[in-house]
């Protein structure tokens, strides 16, 4: 039995798994005034808690690309799936501040391997001009997870508690680990895919020897991080992942702070921004892939679409000015496009400059940068919202992105993308 358009469903699946370590992470986020009202904890615990959470996850963002090169996408992908799961159910039982930042912590650890794995397994599977829409696809899923995360947490908070949402958020991910387990393997060994498909991806994806596991030691991660590609890469993104993580964290605070919102309020329309996100990050991986159809040379189709997405963003310093929550939720919408735009063709950029063998490792570092950036920007955002207001933030989240993509076009020049130029 073969299945067909298995390019395509691997998409879906990466796109589900993103979904679901976006649900996981945001979950919190949503019930945080329940847990904060149960475990007294005030806006700096919280900040705390969430700065824990980004410690681990920009420790293992460097090391979980190294791990899906050495085990392979297959194995990589379901250690880490397998991880973040059990580490979600654990938060069921938190009983204080630290038992809960522990737990956040293991979630930390486990949640960063979805994106190098997530890469790996496009450029194993994708073309290079129909790679960024693999990757707008996949990433896709992170503001899905964003989306259906509020009303989905708040109604079961309602029926069974905050505790039992994040039982039941968690074994959504072991769920997909069974179907991934069946369906995944590369082109090249899939007993689902069809010889009349594969002949359509041979020679144009990765080829065999670059999607097998090492059978020695691991890829080398000093000439990947030293190599000008990477550590552009990990600039931009310490200065722009930042800007998403506040959304998603503090999104459900803010409207429930300065707007208004009731838990019920926040169900219902704290989603709407990560719609628009969705929308960005396939609209971007399409575009950048049409202009290349048509003759773009791929550098330049992907920094159009960085400076695209760039120029949205400063709209982001006028959610705390106008004056209703409808136009607030609206600025939003517009700063998560922008970013969606922005990371469709900069998470890419790895599958264009670097061998399949190091892809993962790569990503791993320019994830490393960005988690970084977010630790340093929670605390931040703590500080400055229990002393002031949201007002700062929002001005410096609006300003992020122009700032990264002058370093992008200053830094990482045609020739760095070789015979792609």
């Amino acid at each position: 039995m073969k299945i067909p358009k298995l390019q395509w469903v691997i998409a879906t699946m990466l796109f589900l798994a993103t979904m679901i370590n976006y649900a996981d992470r945001v979950a919190m986020s949503v019930v945080s005034r329940e847990i904060r009202t149960e475990f007294r904890l005030d806006e700096q615990d919280y900040a705390q808690i969430l700065a824990v959470f980004m410690f681990a996850y920009a420790i293992m963002y460097a090391g979980s690309g190294w791990v899906v090169d050495r085990l392979g996408t297959r194995r990589g992908f379901s250690v880490f799936v397998a991880a973040w799961s059990v580490a979600q159910m654990l938060h069921a039982f938190a009983f204080d501040k630290w038992s809960l930042a522990g737990f956040r912590f293991l979630l930390g650890l486990a949640e960063p391997g979805n994106w190098p794995a997530a890469a790996k397994a496009v450029a194993e599977w994708f073309p290079a001009h129909r790679r960024a829409l693999g990757i707008g696809i996949f990433n896709a899923g992170s503001t899905m997870g964003s989306a259906i995360a509020p009303p989905l947490v708040a109604v079961l908070t309602v029926y069974y508690g905050w505790r039992g949402a994040f039982l039941v958020t968690g074994a959504l991910g072991l769920v997909w680990l069974v179907l991934w387990l069946v369906l995944y393997q590369p082109p090249h060994r899939n007993r689902w895919l069809s010889k009349e498909e594969y002949a359509e991806l041979e020679g144009k994806v990765q080829p065999p020897d670059q999607t097998e596991a090492f059978q020695g030691g691991g890829p080398s991660w000093k000439s990947i991080i030293t190599a000008r590609g990477c550590y552009t890469l990990i600039l931009a993104r310490f200065f722009t992942d930042p800007v998403l993580y506040f959304v998603i964290f503090w999104l459900p605070e803010y409207l429930r702070k300065e707007r208004g919102f009731d838990l019920s309020m926040v169900g219902k329309y704290a989603w709407v921004p990560y719609i628009f996100g969705d929308i960005g990050y396939v609209f971007g991986g399409w575009l950048s892939g049409k202009l290349i159809d048509r003759g773009w040379p791929l550098p330049k189709a992907r920094k159009f679409i960085l400076c695209l997405g760039a120029s949205i963003m400063p709209l982001g310093i006028l959610a705390p000015m106008v004056p209703s929550w409808q136009g607030a939720i609206a600025v939003t919408c517009c700063m998560t496009m922008g970013h969606a735009l922005w990371i469709s063709n900069l998470l890419t950029i790895p599958t264009d400059v670097f061998k399949g063998r190091e892809v993962a490792t790569a990503s791993g570092f320019t994830g490393m940068g960005g988690a970084i950036g977010g630790v340093i920007a929670n605390l931040g955002t703590g500080y400055l919202v229990s002393r002031f207001s949201y007002s700062p933030v929002f001005w410096i989240a609006g300003l992020m992105h122009p700032l990264a993509l002058f370093i992008v076009l200053k830094m990482l020049p045609n020739r760095v993308f070789g015979d792609k130029e």
